[in-house]
């Protein structure tokens, strides 16, 4: 771009900038000013004087791209979705699993009622948020406030809704609350909120023979994220520096979807990345000579505890020999009634030591009979040091710095993290919030359902009658009952460090970690198709930026490479399926949007039971085994023909190309996706919603924001980013679907860091925000 060129471009920006004038009467206005230079795709790079401001321009550009989501947040975060919704309508599920807004209202008024924010808020860093934070989040709120006053909100959704409001700062740090708790109690809300002492005599269920599975099983159910992350060093690189990876799996809809941004105040913060929606804080990112990416983790963030009752007093139990009264607190939250009248609806719920009570929950009989009661604690409640991590990350200069910064505060809650560096360092290390639960205690402590489930869940059930049986504290965790960061496992190689939500275990192949307590994870274990697939495809080499871009976008099938074969032959074998073994046979055992065969094989593999292999897992062969699949197995036929059938029923050729019936459709626009689900080993996982006439119509989650970061001989990072799902979930806005046509077409954008970058971007876009 010429001098003359540029100089044009920025006065048409000041030309078409919207200046803010201060609201008169307005007592928190005390002086913003922040400067959103919007470059492709309607990314905003913010940059303010000080930290505040900086929050300003957030919490404003924030607003106007994703109000309805946001604002939904908040109204479940003050338990008031009866009030606004109804009670029986659904909860929101980016923050807990409550069935519906009258459990949700319920299990957010208790958190409210019991202060733990407020407490929190008042301890000193690193258990209380440091002053930048809390400047950020001060600035964030006001941002917010003055785009809902304004009441410019076209999105439809929420356009003339009540229940879009002003915030209050506690609202910011309850969602920081909620969002660490989503591992733990927010995974049994409806079992807080109907744990009821008996009202007769009630005999103790027997401990299920597959207690284990169905443990496992029940969180599978609800898992909704994942991702990957590789980071190379010097030894893996093609010019001997740091490269990044980022590819988190998170929801396509609601309040867990990512927002791009920049942050900028000069001599103290420059990071650009992604925030969840609502939180002004870079979680995967980089800056100028670091870059990091998060993977869900398989620490057990939580434990449950089993109370002994004493005998005619259900709501008194034993410790160490002597009675205890629980908890009971009385909730009140706003509802409807049947005719859509306000109406007071007021629970006793009720706590422990240990935490609230819970009822059946996890696959598990927790029932709270004459004799026995169940209590959760949870290693993230009270946490909203996160602030401090991600802060404390975005200043750090190298893979140290961000090692440090997970260990001083404890504050990741339920993620693993994966780093380099300018210098070449790849680092891992799933450093975050854990119970303090060794193998040692668990042995010492396991009533006999923990004995059932421990071991291979990573799931403590505790005696409760013993203070011996208490979470452990180490010298080196900043807050007590949690593990040390110095037992929780970091690894820095020079070639490279991956994790596709597996344990530690093979984060590098070449050095497994195995020194770690079993609630962080397990050790020689089948892994996940993902992980066999990433090995597969990193060991060994080297990598460029592109390399890593072409290496995901090829969306190869690690099942299709085994299995599709074995499936072809068994094809032959069955009736009427001709078709099927044609499109089975030319299958390029990929899921992009041509691939022809795919999406037949993949309903197909939906159906195939776990485990249906002939060559097990071999703890010395990881990578290829399980392996040869297991084509004589009655259900594994049927799975086939099932599939065969459900896409006649359809009407889907056997052969189409995946894109003709894997897509999303945005105001009226159908847009092919490519990508697959975890259990077919494509590391770019999409999970597909089914419609039985037409296909996969719709994501539910899978890769979001993906970000490529590669650092050599310049300053600036060379970048390339890609959000998926597009920057605004409001219909009207051009940024609702622009980055989603670039992923159907496997295309990524360019990541604008350095100030010439980011003037000299052809759609660059300048807004002044300014509050007195």
């Amino acid at each position: 771009m010429s001098l003359s060129r540029r100089v044009i471009t920025l006065a048409a920006a000041v030309a078409v900038a919207v200046p803010l004038v201060a609201t008169p009467g307005s007592a928190e206005h005390r002086g913003f000013s922040a400067v959103v230079r919007y470059t492709e795709n309607g990314v905003p790079h913010i940059k303010a004087n000080d930290f505040p401001s900086l929050g300003f321009g957030f919490g404003y550009a924030a607003a106007k791209d994703n109000i309805c989501q946001i604002a939904d947040l908040y109204v479940t975060l003050s338990a008031r979705r009866s009030e606004f919704f109804g009670p029986d309508k659904p909860g929101n599920s980016a923050v807990g699993s409550a069935s519906t807004s009258l459990a949700s209202d319920l299990y957010f008024q208790q958190v409210n009622d019991s202060r733990v924010v407020e407490e929190t808020l008042r301890q000193r860093p690193p258990l209380g948020p440091r002053q930048e934070a809390r400047e950020v989040i001060a600035g964030y709120v006001a941002g917010y406030n003055r785009f809902v006053r304004e009441r410019r909100i076209t999105d439809p959704a929420c356009r003339d809704a009540k229940w879009v409001r002003p915030i209050a700062e506690i609202d910011v740090y309850r969602h920081l609350h909620a969002l660490g708790t989503m591992s733990g109690q927010a995974l049994v809300m409806d079992q807080i909120t109907s744990a009821q002492p008996p009202a007769a005599p009630v005999t103790a269920p027997e401990i299920p023979r597959d207690a284990a599975a169905r443990v496992t099983n029940a969180l599978d159910a609800t898992k909704d994220m994942g991702s990957n992350g590789f980071a190379f060093g010097r030894d893996a690189t093609a010019n001997g520096k740091g490269l990044l990876l980022g590819n988190p799996h998170f929801p396509w809809q609601g309040g867990r979807r990512f927002w791009q941004s920049q942050l900028t105040v000069p001599g103290k913060l420059d990071v650009s990345g992604a925030s969840l929606l609502g939180l002004p804080f870079v979680q995967i990112g980089y800056t100028r000579d670091v870059a990091w990416t998060h993977t869900v983790a398989t620490p057990r963030t939580f434990g449950l505890y089993q109370l002994r009752l004493v005998p005619g007093s259900p709501t008194t139990y034993l410790v160490d020999g002597k009675p205890e009264q629980m908890t009971s607190r009385k909730v009140t939250v706003r509802s409807r009634d049947a005719d859509g009248k306000p109406v007071d609806v007021e629970r006793t719920l009720w706590s422990t030591r240990y935490g609230p009570v819970v009822g059946p929950a996890l696959g598990l009989p927790l029932n709270w009979t004459t004799t026995t009661a169940y209590a959760m604690r949870d290693g993230n409640w009270g946490n909203i040091r996160s602030v401090n991590t991600w802060f404390e990350m975005a200043q750090a200069r190298d893979t140290r710095g961000i090692v440090k910064a997970l260990s001083d505060t404890l504050g990741s809650p339920w993620v693993n993290t994966i780093a380099t560096d300018r210098s070449g360092n790849a680092t891992y290390a799933d450093v975050q919030a854990v119970p303090n639960i060794t193998d040692e205690l668990a042995r010492q402590c396991s009533t006999p359902l923990g004995a059932a489930v421990f071991p291979s869940t990573g799931l403590a059930v505790l005696d409760g009658a013993n203070t011996s049986c208490a979470w452990g504290n180490d010298r080196d965790a900043v807050v007590p009952g949690l593990l040390g960061p110095s037992k929780q496992p970091v690894l820095t190689r020079p070639d490279y460090v991956a994790n596709s939500n597996d344990s530690a275990w093979l984060t590098n192949p070449a050095a497994p970690i195995t020194n770690y307590p079993r609630i962080v994870g397990d050790v020689a274990t089948e892994r996940g198709p993902r992980t066999r697939m990433a090995i597969t495809e990193l060991d060994g080499k080297r990598f460029s930026r592109q390399a890593i871009q072409d290496t995901l976008f090829t969306d190869r099938s690690l099942i299709g490479q085994i299995a599709a074969g074995d499936t072809a032959k068994m094809c032959d074998t069955l009736p009427d399926v001709a078709d099927a073994c044609a499109a089975i046979r030319q299958w390029d055992k990929s899921y992009s949007t041509w691939s022809k065969g795919a999406l037949l094989f993949e309903r197909f593999w939906m159906k195939v039971p776990q485990g249906s292999w002939k060559m097990p897992f071999n703890a010395a062969d990881p990578v290829r085994t399980p392996n040869t699949l297991n084509t004589d197995s009655p259900a594994v036929r049927k799975a086939f023909t099932d599939a065969v059938a459900e896409l006649r029923a359809a009407k889907i050729p056997m052969d189409a190309p995946l894109g003709q019936n894997q897509y999303v459709v945005r105001n009226g626009e159908r847009i092919p996706v490519h990508g697959a689900p975890n259990n077919l080993g494509v590391l770019n996982m999409q999970v597909p919603i089914w419609d039985p006439a037409k296909g996969n119509t719709e994501l539910a989650h899978g890769s979001s924001y993906i970000q490529a970061v590669s650092f050599d001989n310049d300053s600036c990072p060379d970048v390339r980013t890609l959000l998926t799902y597009s920057q605004s979930t409001d219909p009207t806005s051009p940024h609702f679907a622009d980055q989603t046509k670039l992923f159907s077409r496997g295309e990524w954008a360019r990541g604008r860091f350095c100030e010439h970058e980011i003037l000299t971007s052809p759609a660059l876009k300048i807004v002044y925000l300014f509050q007195r």
